[in-house]
Order: structure tokens, then sequence, then C-alpha cells
């Protein structure tokens, strides 16, 4: 009665397969083996097996390899920092015994002009206030009179 929608209905599409296809290994050919005489006629090795076999042959040294350039077991760039950092806090040191000095220094200017400032100060005192007589003549003023800046007494 209703129409079919039309996303149910699908047209029919031809669909490809795809199917891998191995590839060829590749071949590889061994180098030919070209016999060498040693250098020096080894010493024949026999050796007893478990069983009782006894096998016998030369004994094959192995292949050394060419030794590598010795490699520093720390790297120039690590030396290289470290040292800054000593350097550093050497300087850094340094500062502080220079502002420690400094500090002293101004301390002790500080404390002399002190010390000065109290003998001079001291000295004065005894100029002025000084105990003993001078030969002048003491004046008691209880109603003196001045007239034209001159004491009439």
């Amino acid at each position: 009665m209703y129409p079919e929608h039309p996303t149910h209905s699908r047209p029919v599409t031809a669909v490809e397969v795809h199917q891998p296809v191995p590839m060829a290994p590749a071949v590889v050919t061994p180098a030919p083996l070209v016999p060498m005489q040693p250098g020096s006629v080894p010493a024949v090795a026999s050796i007893v097996l478990p069983d009782g076999r006894v096998v016998t042959g030369y004994a094959i040294n192995p292949v050394q390899p060419a030794p590598v350039a010795a490699k520093p077991p720390v790297s120039r760039t690590a030396v290289n920092i470290a040292l800054g950092g000593i350097g550093f806090g050497t300087v850094c040191g340094g500062l502080l015994l220079l502002t420690t000095f400094i500090a002293a220094l101004t301390a002790l200017i500080t404390q002399l002009i002190t010390l000065a400032a109290v003998i001079f100060g001291g000295w004065i005192a005894v100029q002025i206030l000084g105990s003993g007589h001078r030969g002048g003549s003491t004046v008691n003023i209880r109603k003196a009179i001045f007239k034209r800046n001159n004491f009439h007494g």
C-alpha cells in the first residue's frame, strides 16, 4: 500500500576481489669460496665426546674485530659545563666576600667618625666648661642695662 522507501532498495553493483600475489624471493648468490693457505699450520686438536667418539680437527681462532677508537668516558660538553659551573660558583663566592668586605669597611669608617666626634666634642666641652680661674673677673648680673649695645652694670 505504501511505496517502499528509496534507501531500502539497493542497486546491484559489481564487486572486484583482489587476491594477494606472492613475490618471488630474492636470490642471493653466495660469494665463491677461495681456498687460502694459513700462515702457519695450526695444531690438530682431538676431543673425546661423552659417548666415546673421538673428533679430530683444527682449532679455529675466532676473528677479532678491529679495535674501535677509544671513546672518552665523559663527553667534552659535560666537562665544559662542569668547569663553567665551578667558575660561576667561584665568582659568586668572590662577590660574596667582596660585599662582606665593603660592609665591614663601612662599619669601620662609621665607628672612626663617631670616635672622632666624641673625642673632638669632649675637647670642646672641656675648653668651654673647663674648671679653673683664668684671671678674669666674675660679675653677677641681675639688673643689667644694655643701651645701644653697651653694657651698664
